[in-house]
Order: C-alpha cells, then sequence, then structure tokens
C-alpha cells in the first residue's frame, strides 16, 4: 500500500486531485456534526442574503434557506450516488464482458449484440426513458444511470477477457482441471480487476454529471432533498440577478468530477505494473543528463569513442548501475562486437550513445561519447535528432515491433529519408526501391508495396536494415538483430552486413550473446558483466586464448559440430543484480578461481597491444 500511494503522489496532477476530493470527503463526513442550520428549513424573509451575511456564510436561496447547509449535505448525496451507480455498472457490466468473452461463440455474439443495441441509443435519451418509465426520484435516477453504462463496462472488459481467454495460462487451467467458475474467478478476474478498478475511478465522477444532469430537470432527487444538480435546477430563474446561488453548486461538481479525473489517471498509472519502475510520464526527448557528470576526454582514436560511460536507472530509492565505466572505440570500417549475457549493459550502453534510454528512470552520470570529435553526451536534442537514423543508425532486435504496422514499406523508407534530406516523393520512393535491391529482397517492386505483416522474419530484418542504410550514415548499432532469426537466415543476415560493411566502409556496433556470431562478423570483441568490460581484444585472439574466466566460459557454452569431444558447460549462478553489486569483481561468486583478494576493492581494466582484462588471475596472462 505504501509503495502504490508512493507512486500516485508522484504524479503531481493525480495528488492535487486527491487532495482536493480528500478535502471534500471530510468534509461531508463531518457534516451531520458540524453546527449548520436545517438544510431544510425555508424563512421567506431571508432570501437571497449575500455571501457571508450573519448566520450565513454562503448566503441563501430563493426560500431562505441556508446554502452552505445545502452544499454540503447535496454534496454527500450525489457522491452516494455516483459511487453506488459506478460500483453497480461495474460489477453488472464487468460479469457480463468476462462471461461473454471467456465463452465466446454463439454465447458471446448474442451478449454483445444486445450491448451494441443500448451503445446505439444515445445514452441520456436512453436514461431519461428509463426515469420517464420508472417515475421521477433519486433511487431511480440511479438505477438509469448505472443502467446506461453497464454497456461501457461489458464492452471494455470483454474486449480485454478476449484477448486473455486464449493465453496459455488458460489453457494450462483448464488442462489441470479447473472448472469455469474458478478460472474466472482466480485466473480472469485479477488480471482484469485493475482495468476495472481503473474504469470505475474514471467514471465516478461522469456518474456524478449524469446524476446531476437528471436532478437539473427535475427528475432526480424531489424537494426538499437537495443534491447537487437539484440546486442547480432551483438556482436557473435567479442566474442574473442572483448568480452566486447556481456557483455554489457548480463550482463544488466542477472540484469533484476533476478531483476524480485527475485522481482516476493516477490510480490507472500506479496500477500499471509497466510503469511501476516509476517512469508515470512520457519518456523525454533524450536521457537525462546529471548536472555533476564531467566530460571525459577520448583515450582512443575511432570515428565513435566512449569514454567512461556511466548509465544509471533510478527507481525510488535503488539506483540501477547499468553501465559502469564503459569505454570503447570503433573506426571506420570496422566492427565491433559487444558481448554478454543478458542483463550486462550491452543494449542500454547502445542506447547511450544518441541518448536513446528512456527517462525516466534513465539516467547518464559520467563519461563522453565522441562522434566526429564532439560530445553527444547533453546536446541540444535537435542536434541529434539531426544525426539519429542520418550519420548513426540503429537496427534493433525485432523488426516488427519496431515498424509502423499500418504504413507500407516503402512509404516507412521514403519517410525516413524525408526527415533529414529535402527531397520529393518521387525521389524518395527510387531510392527506397534501390535500398531493397540492396538488401537483396527478391521482387522489389511488389515487396515495396508490403505492409510488414505480410513479409517473413528475414524480410522484415532486412527491411530495417535498409532503413538503417537509408541516409548512408558513417555507423550503424545493430542490437541483436539475428537473435530471433533461424539459422539459415541468421547466416543470410550476418553475410549481408559484412560485404555491406565491405562496400561502403561502415563502423558496426554489434551486440549480441553468441560467440558464434562474433567469430563470424567481428574484428575486435569486448565482452561485458555487470555493467562493465571485463575483456576486450582482437576477436581471433580472444577466441583463441580467452583471458577473463567469464569469457572463457561464455565461449564453452558455444556449440561445436562435428567431433562431439568437448562437453558443453553452463554458468553456474546468476548474473548480479546491478543496484547491489558485490564488492570487487562481480563476476567472483561464480568463479571458481575466485580468491579473498578478488572480494576486495575495484579491479582495473588492464593490458596493452591491444588486449585488456579485469581480472587477478587471468586465464591466459597477456602479453
Amino acid at each position: 500500500m505504501t509503495g502504490f500511494l508512493k507512486l500516485l503522489f508522484r504524479n503531481r496532477l493525480a495528488a492535487m486531485g486527491a487532495v482536493i476530493l480528500g478535502a471534500i470527503l471530510l468534509l461531508v463526513i463531518l457534516t451531520p456534526i458540524l453546527p449548520l442550520q436545517n438544510p431544510d428549513v425555508t424563512a421567506t424573509a431571508d432570501r437571497f442574503q449575500r455571501p457571508l451575511s450573519p448566520g450565513h456564510l454562503l448566503g441563501t436561496d430563493h426560500l431562505g434557506r441556508d446554502l452552505l447547509a445545502r452544499l454540503l449535505y447535496g454534496t454527500r448525496l450525489s457522491l452516494i450516488v455516483g459511487v453506488a451507480a459506478a460500483l453497480i455498472a461495474g460489477i453488472i457490466g464487468s460479469a457480463i464482458g468476462i462471461t461473454a468473452g471467456y465463452f465466446g461463440g454463439r454465447l458471446d455474439n448474442i451478449v454483445m449484440r444486445g450491448v451494441d443495441m443500448l451503445m446505439a441509443f444515445p445514452y441520456i435519451l436512453l436514461a431519461l426513458a428509463i426515469v420517464a418509465a420508472l417515475g421521477p426520484g433519486l433511487m431511480n435516477a440511479l438505477i438509469a444511470v448505472a443502467a446506461v453504462n453497464i454497456p461501457f463496462f461489458a464492452r471494455n472488459i470483454r474486449g480485454i477477457t478476449v484477448g486473455l481467454a486464449g493465453r496459455e495460462f488458460i489453457d494450462a487451467a483448464k488442462l489441470s482441471g479447473m472448472g469455469h467458475t474458478r478460472i474466472i474467478l482466480t485466473e480472469l478476474l485479477p488480471n482484469v480487476l485493475p482495468v476495472i478498478i481503473i474504469a470505475m475511478s474514471t467514471t465516478v465522477g461522469w456518474m456524478i454529471l449524469e446524476t446531476a444532469g437528471l436532478s437539473f430537470l427535475g427528475l432526480g432527487s424531489q424537494p426538499p432533498q437537495a443534491d447537487l444538480g437539484s440546486m442547480l435546477g432551483e438556482a436557473r430563474s435567479s442566474l442574473i440577478t442572483s448568480p452566486y446561488v447556481s456557483l455554489v453548486p457548480g463550482v463544488m461538481i466542477f472540484l469533484i468530477v476533476m478531483s476524480i479525473n485527475l485522481l482516476g489517471d493516477g490510480v490507472r498509472d500506479a496500477l500499471d505494473p509497466r510503469l511501476r519502475s516509476g517512469a508515470l510520464s512520457r519518456p523525454l526527448a533524450t536521457t537525462l543528463v546529471s548536472g555533476a557528470r564531467r566530460p571525459v576526454p577520448p583515450a582512443r582514436d575511432g570515428l565513435l569513442q566512449i569514454a567512461d560511460l556511466r548509465t544509471q536507472f533510478h527507481v525510488g530509492s535503488r539506483i540501477y548501475k547499468a553501465v559502469d565505466g564503459v569505454s570503447l572505440s570503433v573506426r571506420p570500417g570496422e566492427c565491433l562486437g559487444i558481448i554478454g549475457e543478458s542483463g550486462s549493459g550491452k543494449s542500454v550502453t547502445a542506447l547511450s550513445l544518441m541518448g536513446l534510454v528512456a527517462s525516466p528512470p534513465g539516467i547518464i552520470t559520467g563519461g563522453s561519447v565522441w562522434f566526429d570529435g564532439r560530445d553527444m553526451i547533453g546536446a541540444p536534442y535537435e542536434d541529434l535528432r539531426r544525426i539519429r537514423g542520418d550519420r548513426v543508425a540503429y537496427i534493433f532486435q525485432d523488426p516488427l515491433s519496431t515498424l509502423h504496422p499500418l504504413y507500407r514499406i516503402g512509404d516507412q523508407l521514403a519517410e525516413a529519408i524525408q526527415a533529414h534530406h529535402k527531397i520529393g516523393k518521387a525521389e524518395a520512393n527510387e531510392r527506397a526501391l534501390q535500398l531493397l535491391r540492396d538488401v537483396r529482397i527478391p521482387n522489389p517492386e511488389s515487396r515495396v508495396r508490403n505492409y510488414p505483416h505480410e513479409m517473413s522474419g528475414g524480410m522484415r530484418q532486412r527491411v530495417g536494415i535498409a532503413m538503417a542504410l537509408v541516409n548512408d550514415p558513417a555507423v550503424i548499432i545493430a542490437d541483436e538483430p539475428t537473435t530471433a532469426l533461424d539459422v539459415t537466415v541468421q547466416a543470410q543476415i550476418l553475410m549481408l552486413l559484412e560485404d555491406l560493411r565491405r562496400e561502403r566502409g561502415l563502423a558496426i556496433v554489434f551486440i549480441t550473446h553468441d560467440f558464434g556470431v562474433v567469430g563470424q562478423l567481428c574484428d575486435r570483441v569486448a565482452v561485458m558483466y555487470a555493467g562493465r568490460i571485463v575483456e576486450e581484444g582482437p576477436t581471433a585472439e580472444v577466441l583463441a586464448r580467452p583471458s577473463h574466466p567469464y569469457t572463457k566460459r561464455l565461449i564453452a557454452c558455444v556449440p561445436e559440430l562435428g567431433q562431439g569431444r568437448r562437453e558443453m558447460a553452463a554458468i553456474a549462478g546468476l548474473p548480479p543484480v546491478v543496484s547491489d553489486l558485490p564488492p570487487g569483481c562481480a563476476f567472483a561468486p561464480r568463479c571458481d578461481k575466485a580468491s579473498d583478494s578478488c572480494r576486495k576493492g575495484d579491479i582495473a581494466l588492464s593490458g596493452s597491444g591491444g588486449r585488456a582484462v579485469r581480472c587477478l588471475f587471468p586465464e591466459e596472462a597477456l602479453t
């Protein structure tokens, strides 16, 4: 509960809504014990007393009744009716939606066609028809408001349930012998409950408005009973002469609805598990840079140089050191491989180069990234935007999620060109077609009009490579572009990248967890573990004589075809959590050569002749 409130109040608008709504609720709860006048007692001699009159803080209405007393009692009644209507509509509508979505078939068709018929009517006309049939009264208005909102809940929850009903965990529950009722209550309901709560919290304000509207028309609360809508209705005749009589309930309705909507948005964010990292707002255009960062001059030659780069994720009180002092460089025409287990910091390093790490919670706290002699860390957004996709391009792991599903391939390639160069549509389309030929997509004239889902995984990856090449970049960062592909397609993609590198003189930073890929494509390799480089050197030398125990274990995990004389070996244990790294060498808990000295103090990356290792007891001494 504490964590939920902390996330909720990180959203300032939601916090403001919670404070306003809390103050209103406190007032209406204390209303029966406050020294207020009877809200229903009339005193025609005191009619239309102005605010701050003796004995009447907010004045009186057309019958001399105290506005403050009527406001607090009316607010209490409106809140009760709005919350009750939301609960009734949410429970009944969600039950209908879950049942229809889970069972599907004819039941789903019949139920949802009925829901569609109800939603075809304007909701206010339907509510008026229900009240007309039942008769005026606050209870009947509550029933009408709840009834017209049931289809809204049913439609939304049914859509979510349909997506969940075909998931593997539902199939597993059925195979285990669970009955339908138990599956709905224990498997489906916990997954849709946050959505139901969010929908209720965001519709309470709307239902208060609907109830107030019916009361305003005289179909809700009946005299002398007051709610906010009836107070507005009674004040219509005096709107010009005594505007404060209508202003008082109007302002209260505004405050209630506004605060509930703001609070509902905060509840949605706090309940969403994808946002519990603290990223409750849209990520910034560039990664945040710490004010305490000190630029580091490059220590090597190269087109792209990384100097002591440090990137962290600040989640609450925890700090995750995803990249902790990485220094690398890549020259024109060279391919640098970055390898390591999942979570070692490879992708965060790549995204940090052009400020693409999501902020919040990401922040670059140290180091520099030099490209063409300029430090890119902290550069203005417009400068980074001109370089991204033009001079430095990315090839991502899953092109199906990075290509826009609603645009044709050719249009997306042309858009990537026109975003950086002022050329005509026809010229951009012709260049896009030539790029598809360059990446060896068969029949490019017809494929250029395909949507991403109409292409195979290998073809989509080729389109991703074409999009990276579209503006003749100097550097390409490839983030595991062959991981999801089969071996044959993977070999074709690697051969294509190799040919393009030699033809165009590209510098490539290739991120992978497969030493087989590194050996086929990369000139040099850097091995990462727990956000740090633990070994670096020419690929052939590192493969032939691995120095760090972690590198040797990774190479031992690569299968060899043929004689089968080598036993496959896995690395014991798990990578450390980078928010709580052990002192000394992070690999020591998993290393059979570790000693007490490995667990004390920082271990520097040292070496010469292009080879470097971060280890006190290397497997092979560097010469």
